[in-house]
């Protein structure tokens, strides 16, 4: 079972990738375009070109998960790098980035005013 509470990073590719790999394809692009270990403890996020599926490759420390998630309707917003490295977002980018938001927010707080007398 994956906990997303336990994961340290999660990076998203700063590009579209061809969502018919694998595992295997997956973890060569994590150790050869974004230089890091597919064995350590990040998730790491692939779209499609349409920006409607995605798919997340974690490694729970006995094995790979290969995530797929496809968007009836709508398009994940996804964050563009012109570098080529991967983008390391925070937790509540992710839910944001799931649930069809863009991952930088304004605010999500608004912030109060306090008057003092």
């Amino acid at each position: 079972m994956i906990r997303f509470d336990d994961i340290s990073r999660i990076y998203i590719a700063p590009y579209v990738t061809d969502l018919r790999k694998g595992i295997d394809s997956y973890a060569a692009i994590v150790q050869n375009e974004f230089k890091q270990d597919p064995f350590s403890d990040a998730m790491y996020i692939f779209c499609n070109r349409a920006h409607d599926k995605l798919k997340i490759l974690y490694w729970d420390g006995t094995g790979f998960w290969l995530l797929y998630k496809r968007l009836e309707s709508g398009r994940f917003k996804w964050q563009k790098a012109e570098d080529g490295k991967a983008i390391e977002i925070a937790k509540r980018q992710l839910a944001w980035l799931l649930d069809g938001l863009k991952i930088e927010q304004k605010t999500s707080i608004r912030a109060v005013q306090y008057q003092y007398m």
